[in-house]
């Protein structure tokens, strides 16, 4: 069963077909996504060696102002920006489906010649960041018990029971921002890439009915992802040269499962 969205301008027209889609096939995207990066391994671990080096520095940087206590923010912050930040691995997952040659320098022109779309899901990315940071800030100064966070004390005392409902609070919280970005980006942005014709606000839109019409294969979807991300995490990173690519392409493939002109 398929399901038409139109356009929430003058002219109704039809922007897409949204499918219905069983809970199997969040699987068979991981599947399809490491199938792609075992087709382009030099592009898809160097794309994913730039996002590990890039949670390295940002992370050290946290590291050296002192801050330490935002490391857990800083990481919930990833699921919030990671859909924009796949982007040049959509279009090399594109350029395998169409049997052309994919490489880094592919995804880097996809990155370019979408930049408008890109910037704007980016800065509407990049807000919710800043929202989620705030408020992470705030539960911390509302529920805990006034510590000065240290290298040596940050992580006992973020996982400590005393300070088990800050975390806890601190997590849902988290997980209801990274839920909203995941509905409205989860098939906009490839949809971007993908389509010239369709723009930002009818992608989200598009994005959110997917969301809405499938909502326990995309629950599930978004387990899986967020399963894939944290082992990335708990390896120092170094998981997520592969990790990040892999989950990237899957939701190419997702992408085109969900979505029919």
């Amino acid at each position: 069963m398929s399901h038409t969205i139109l356009s929430t301008y003058a002219d109704h027209r039809k922007i897409a077909e949204v499918e219905d889609i069983s809970t199997d096939q969040p699987w068979r995207w991981l599947v399809a996504g490491w199938r792609d990066v075992r087709r382009t391994p030099a592009t898809s671990i160097g794309y994913g060696v730039l996002i590990t080096i890039a949670s390295y520095l940002l992370t050290l940087g946290t590291v050296v102002s002192g801050l330490y206590y935002l490391i857990p923010v800083l990481l919930g912050g990833f699921f919030l920006v990671a859909p924009a930040l796949g982007l040049g691995l959509y279009e090399v997952s594109r350029r395998i489906e169409q049997g052309e040659p994919a490489n880094f320098m592919h995804a880097l022109r996809a990155i370019w010649r979408h930049s408008f779309a890109v910037s704007t899901m980016g800065a509407a990315m990049v807000v919710c960041f800043i929202a989620w940071f705030l408020a992470a800030n705030l539960i911390f100064m509302v529920m805990s018990s006034g510590i000065t966070p240290t290298i040596e004390n940050t992580i006992p005392y973020l996982f400590s029971l005393e300070n088990l409902p800050m975390l806890v609070v601190g997590t849902l919280v988290g997980a209801l921002f990274a839920l909203g970005v995941f509905a409205l980006s989860v098939v906009s942005v490839p949809m971007l890439l993908d389509r010239e014709d369709v723009d930002v606000m009818s992608a989200m839109r598009v994005s959110f009915e997917a969301f809405r019409f499938n909502l326990a294969p995309m629950l599930m979807w978004a387990g899986l992802i967020v399963l894939v991300i944290i082992g990335g995490f708990m390896t120092l990173y170094v998981g997520l040269a592969i990790g990040f690519p892999m989950v990237a392409y899957a939701s190419w493939h997702a992408y085109k499962d969900i979505v029919k002109e």
